[in-house]
């Protein structure tokens, strides 16, 4: 089976990142948190989850790069050491022993410039940062991407209701997908894969859609216009992180908008690699706002799409069109 073992050592990975994240979001503090230059909180686990990925895969793969999305600049800072010290003892409870340097030096592993020849990982620790501090959704999200294009993903959700039916029962679900091999749950403390689709609707009135908590991360006010050019009554399902391509992929919703906020940003690979590939092989569709596929090839951002649409595939030229017109395309 191609990338079976690609495959396997992601999905470890993308485990133990989950659960050292778990772990801090128990015990989080304010402490355990600092703001990036662009203000958005980073926290302990986002680095330790970077550690813990980069140690996985450079231990079975050390040939291939990483684009992540942390490098650690600011917690080889003295005025940040307090953090740093956490940091490394978090990933100490799953690499036994691990020197603080060399938990600095995986974090910094992740600078590879991307492109659209070779192979390379792209991982985004913890998407939906947001979300994490306020206990809610976030994901671990790792992709391999081969000659700019994606054919391995895995997304940990570890809040995810693992039934979106039940939203008090388990919770964390992990979905992996191979390009050609359709798209797989199950639950991030183990058991059985399932595969999962997504919905047949073909009536956009019919449908749910999803989008982003933050109003920074999409423009809420057109989305609620496409809603309306589309019939849509139903309130959004807003939830953090690339947890919204796990939820189209299994039938919770059939569409996801993340429409541009300027004209001028550059989506991030990283917030996007894994979530596509699950959503493609579970029978999906993911463009640009433009109906364009997701360029891959270009280094670490999205430079030639503006937005992300994504649907069950049924509704997505509707849905284009509809964007078209709120937006003047």
């Amino acid at each position: 089976m191609p990338y079976a073992e690609e495959r396997r050592i992601a999905i470890e990975a993308v485990e133990r990142a989950s659960f050292l994240c778990r772990t801090v979001q128990a015990n989080l503090v304010a402490e355990a948190s600092m703001d990036k230059k662009d203000k958005s909180p980073v926290t302990v686990a986002d680095f330790g989850a970077q550690a813990v990925v980069t140690h996985a895969l450079r231990g079975a793969f050390p040939e291939l790069p990483l684009v992540g999305e942390e490098d650690a600049a600011e917690l080889r800072d003295p005025a940040n050491r307090g953090i740093a010290d956490q940091v490394v003892a978090h990933v100490a409870e799953t690499v036994p022993g691990i020197e603080a340097d060399a938990v600095l030096d995986l974090i910094d592993y992740g600078t590879y410039p991307g492109g659209g020849s070779g192979r390379h990982w792209t991982l985004d620790p913890i998407d939906g940062t947001k979300g994490f501090l306020r206990l809610d959704q976030y994901a671990v999200a790792l992709a391999l991407i081969e000659d700019g294009e994606v054919v391995l993903g895995v997304l940990g959700c570890p809040n995810m209701p693992l039934d979106a039916s039940d939203p008090d029962g388990e919770r964390g679900c992990l979905f992996v997908a191979v390009k050609g091999e359709g798209a797989f749950r199950r639950a991030l403390s183990g058991g059985p894969e399932e595969g999962v689709a997504v919905t047949r609707i073909d009536d956009p009135s019919q449908a749910k859609f999803c989008e982003s908590v933050e109003a920074a991360h999409s423009s809420q006010s057109d989305s609620a216009q496409v809603a309306q050019k589309l019939g849509i009554t139903a309130e959004p399902f807003r939830i953090d992180s690339q947890c919204k391509y796990g939820a189209v992929s299994r039938g919770d919703a059939s569409i996801y908008l993340r429409l541009p906020t300027r004209a001028d940003y550059e989506e991030k690979i990283w917030d996007h690699a894994a979530g596509a590939i699950v959503v493609r092989e579970a029978g999906g569709k993911v463009t640009d706002i433009r109906g364009r596929e997701l360029d891959f090839s270009l280094g670490r951002t999205l430079k030639n799409n503006s937005g992300v649409i994504v649907t069950n595939g049924a509704l997505h030229d509707r849905v284009i069109e509809a964007v078209g017109e709120v937006l003047g395309f």
